[in-house]
């Protein structure tokens, strides 16, 4: 069920985000070209899902949610952009294509990713892209740039490269995985809601409480597949973590465990949903994905 669900997402998204890469000008080609190579190539659009999936589960209309579907995406390929970049990860391999520092350069690469980063709120603000109240839109930005920002994904990042080779425990290592992969993954849970229209306070807080558990559980079974997968199904290399010697939680808690502790998340965002009805089977759905994924 969840395969007919993303396919349909996915063909929503990718079409909304297809209209962005336009460019205004013949200059501007390189630039829009390698914009559309990092966000255009595959990917599974789980953050789009998510999105979409909480606007439905209160009622909203996906038509509400399109320009907060394309906002996660391009804000998460930007951060895959920079995280493959040589100062970083220095990643040949993205979504089983040479990543975008490869493809183009690295000067390329960090103007792509910084010109789709600001997108992503261009994306938020604009009346025609996303004809929310004004209230809506702003609350989405400020979601959004929060998660982004110093006190989430790139916080997160900082955190993971300060660790590199360091002994942490399961805390900080949950610490660093909520900032690094785990506030984008809330937020567009959260932003899915606003743009249904019917958020409340008590809604809010249980798609939060899911957001959490789904977030955190996307991250362990990324490592579990970083130890159990190889390259051509993961896209892109494999054992890296490992060979960087950046702390998982196979390697903090061994294999079994980790598993162990990845359906224990499920469970608990499955738990998160019980005051929604049968409008959010596709984020109890998307829950049991994320921990049965392969790739």
């Amino acid at each position: 069920m969840i395969a007919a669900y993303q396919k349909t997402c996915q063909t929503r998204v990718d079409s909304k985000l297809d209209e962005l890469f336009h460019a205004p000008r013949p200059e501007l080609a390189l630039i829009y070209q390698a914009m559309r190579y990092s966000v255009i190539n595959g990917g599974k659009r789980v953050r789009p899902l998510l999105v979409y999936a909480a606007c439905e589960a209160l009622g909203g209309n996906p038509e509400r949610a399109d320009a907060a579907a394309c906002a996660v995406e391009l804000i998460h390929a930007y951060s895959l952009v920079h995280d493959d970049l040589p100062a970083m990860d220095d990643d040949d391999l993205r979504r089983g294509q040479p990543t975008t520092h490869k493809a183009f350069d690295e000067a390329s690469a960090i103007l792509a990713g910084d010109g789709l980063q600001s997108l992503a709120f261009e994306v938020l603000a604009d009346t025609v892209r996303n004809p929310l109240p004004a209230e809506v839109r702003l609350d989405m930005i400020s979601t959004l740039g929060k998660a982004a920002g110093p006190a989430g994904m790139v916080g997160g990042q900082a955190i993971d490269l300060g660790s590199v080779g360091q002994w942490l425990d399961q805390g900080a290592l949950e610490i660093m995985h909520r900032h690094k992969t785990g506030a984008l993954i809330e937020a567009s849970v959260r932003l899915g809601a606003l743009a249904s229209g019917e958020a409340d306070s008590l809604s809010l807080r249980a798609l939060q409480e899911y957001a959490q558990a789904v977030g955190l559980a996307f991250q362990v079974q990324d490592d579990i597949l970083d130890v159990e997968s190889d390259t051509a199904t993961l896209g892109k290399t494999q054992g890296k973590d490992e060979a960087n010697h950046k702390p998982t939680y196979p390697a903090l808690l061994g294999l079994d465990a980790a598993k162990a502790y990845a359906l224990e998340l499920r469970d608990l965002a499955l738990h998160a949903l019980r005051p929604f009805g049968e409008a959010a089977e596709p984020l109890r759905d998307l829950a049991r994905y994320i921990v049965e994924r392969r790739s």
